[in-house]
């Protein structure tokens, strides 16, 4: 006898699974289906319990309300129609779909041949079928009842842009080794709201926190059939439910507890967000959502239909321009910002969101809906200004209103410190905001997000240690991650008991660091840089769910203690100093160039291949602080004269990264000694005399 009442027709216009009093109305997304099941499973998820044929079908939308239905019910979809992959419908009905509005689901995606609606192995690839049943591996969609918008409490003052220091980091690896996080709660959200991690956030001066994709994760065959994990989380399966390894009791509210704790510090939350394609892969993929449920809708079809556009270096692109796959998309950010309390989105691959056809565009459907929409215009958006697909670098040319990632900068400031010959132009066009990129359209400084690091890539550790990639751990015989990395071993390949190398090693971080928190635009730092992180030469962790990838917390060193307190102290240095932070693009009155003699820079003195050394004076509003940045890359000490700093001074010597330690002291001369490879900040001392 049946625990639920006669399916009925739906009640609402919403999709997913919207719970009442009395029951839960089921809405799912089919253009091309026949027809569609919803299966419900016990309460551990391993027995189909019963079986209802979703009764309407109205603008292409299938709905069924269940009556007796519950909060905690696990269910999932079988949807039939057409098995042919020639004209790119994939429906197969043996395997058992999540709903791509799921809130929660039962447990973590494992691989299994059991999830492909093809037959592996056979000879016809995925023009056969199969008919097994996948139900006892697939985790099941929880119905959730929603929580009421407005809790957790948002910011009570949204952190300016021109005050914004990010920090990326990965929910599992920041606190999996933290000695005070308890046990069960480390890796989870639970345990990145622990005090203990909170404080070491606010400590360095951290506003708010970036973390890496937080969605379900589709875990590819060949990272299984070698013992690893697709451990970054760039595969998503769903855009409205949370990874469950990262809920340590299995429930939503950990991560809305855990938004709240940092709002209360004063940090805002931010989601790297993966909209542009899906884990289901290309057409040897697995079948468990949006392939089962409508292929052709939900996907970039290549003309025959069977193989799909890969704008995205991940076998297949999301159909963005699709009204219900771009309704998804927004519905999925504003559940996020309303519902879970998020201040924020960085946009992976986001030109693959802003495509029409096979070409990006500024005025796209995804843009102008983002641009238009009275929630979602009002938080931090950043995008990642490329993909792979036809002019896929398009760094500068999102709209007002967006930041994006600068790989220029990163690339510039790693080839200047470096000692790259020719680098000052660009240099120093990085260190006042990249106006040459983001200087149209009233957009301002803070546009460009500067990172030096970030997950994709070297640590700064492994920056100035390691000449190549390492990357033998991910199976892939070396062939993966990008082959220039624009970094310096500073004379030795790897770990070292040089005392001379450490050394240069230690100064070159600072120099990294230093530049990076003391440019115009929005500074990130990757999780880790501060504590010395290493992944031992590997620039593309991806797949390494182990102590590779986890922060070492275990600052046994001296030189690591001391380079947690010189970025600390640089933080501060930033925060304290509006002249370093502008929210407007520099003039020449607000700023100057001047070489080591005092003199102003020539065009030919910019073009300098032997060049290695500037000067860039900083002028402070009225009643406050000027600021000097001294910069040298070159071999030896130079000896710089601050007579073309103008009329301003006395000066406090706020960073050197030669001598770390010393700050603070006033400067008795009119000229300072750059020791090589070193950067000096000096603020001036209003008070002083």
């Amino acid at each position: 006898m049946s625990r639920f009442g006669a399916m009925t027709a739906g009640r609402t216009r919403r999709l997913g699974a919207i719970p009442d009093e009395e029951g839960v109305e089921f809405a799912l997304f089919s253009a091309s289906a026949e027809k569609v099941e919803l299966c419900v499973f016990d309460e551990q998820g391993t027995r189909e319990i019963e079986r209802f044929a979703l009764p309407e079908f109205d603008a292409e939308v299938w709905r069924g309300y269940l009556p007796g239905a519950r909060p905690g019910l696990l269910y999932g979809y079988r949807v039939y129609g057409p098995y042919d992959p020639l004209s790119g419908r994939r429906f197969n009905p043996h395997k058992l779909l999540i709903d791509p509005y799921a809130r929660s689901l039962s447990g973590s995606m494992g691989w299994s041949d059991l999830h492909c609606g093809y037959i592996v192995g056979d000879s016809r690839e995925d023009l056969s079928f199969d008919t097994r049943d996948n139900a006892g591996v697939m985790p099941k969609c929880r119905v959730v009842r929603e929580p009421p918008p407005g809790e957790p409490a948002p910011m009570r003052s949204p952190r300016a842009w021109t005050d914004t220091l990010i920090y990326e980091l990965h929910v599992r690896g920041f606190s999996r080794l933290r000695p005070e996080t308890f046990g069960p709660l480390r890796g989870t959200f639970a345990g990145l709201a622990s005090p203990a991690l909170i404080e070491h956030l606010q400590r360095l001066g951290v506003t708010a926190i970036e973390l890496l994709p937080v969605h379900p994760i589709a875990h590819e065959r060949r990272l299984a059939l070698a013992g690893l994990d697709n451990y970054w989380g760039y595969n998503p399966i769903s855009f409205f439910a949370l990874e469950p390894r990262y809920l340590s009791a299995g429930r939503i509210g950990e991560f809305r507890r855990m938004v709240g704790s940092m709002h209360a510090a004063g940090i805002e939350v931010i989601l790297d967000v993966v909209y542009n394609h899906t884990g289901e892969g290309d057409e040897l993929g697995p079948t468990l959502s949006f392939r089962g449920i409508d292929n052709a809708s939900y996907y970039l079809l290549d003309d025959d239909g069977r193989r799909y556009l890969d704008f995205t270096g991940c076998k297949n692109t999301l159909n963005i321009g699709h009204p219900r796959v771009l309704q998804m998309v927004m519905d999925s950010l504003r559940y996020w910002t309303e519902y879970m309390g998020v201040d924020g989105f960085r946009f992976d691959l986001a030109v693959s969101l802003s495509r029409e056809g096979h070409h990006f565009r500024q005025i796209s459907h995804f843009l102008t809906a983002v641009a238009q929409d009275p929630v979602l215009s009002r938080v931090k958006l950043i995008a990642e200004p490329w993909d792979l697909g036809p002019d896929g670098y398009q760094l500068g040319a999102f709209p007002p209103g967006w930041a994006e990632w600068n790989d220029r900068f990163r690339d510039d400031v790693r080839r200047y410190w470096r000692g790259d010959a020719g680098r000052l132009a660009d240099l120093a066009t990085r260190l006042t905001g990249s106006s040459d990129v983001f200087n149209s359209r009233g957009r301002k400084p803070w546009a460009s997000v500067n990172f030096i690091t970030a997950h994709d890539g070297f640590t700064l550790a492994d920056l100035v240690a390691y000449a190549t990639k390492h990357n033998l751990a991910n199976h892939e015989g070396n062939r993966d991650g990008t082959d220039e990395n624009y970094s310096w071993n500073c004379g030795v390949e790897g770990p070292t008991d040089d005392p001379g190398v450490a050394e240069l090693r230690l100064r070159q971080r600072r120099n990294l660091m230093a530049t990076l928190l003391l440019s115009q635009g929005t500074p990130m730092i990757l999780a880790g840089d501060e504590l010395g992180r290493t992944q031992d030469g590997n620039n593309n962790a991806y797949c390494q769910d182990n102590e590779a990838s986890w922060l070492n917390w275990d600052l046994r060193a001296d030189a690591d203690r001391d380079f947690l307190a010189f970025v600390q102290r640089l933080v501060r240095v930033r925060a304290a100093n509006p002249v370093l932070r502008s929210g407007a693009f520099l003039s020449t009155q607000d700023a100057a160039w001047f070489l080591p003699d005092g003199a102003t820079p020539s065009e030919a003195d910019w073009r300098a291949q032997d060049a290695r050394a500037i000067g860039l004076a900083l002028r402070g509003a009225p009643g406050a602080s000027a600021a000097l940045l001294l910069l040298n890359a070159a071999a030896d000490p130079i000896r710089f004269d601050l007579g073309g700093a103008g009329e301003h001074g006395p000066w406090t010597l706020a960073i050197d990264t030669a001598r770390p330690d010393d700050h603070g002291r006033l400067l008795a001369g009119t000229a300072i000694v750059l020791e090589s490879s070193s950067l000096v900040l000096l603020i001036e001392a209003l008070d002083a005399g």
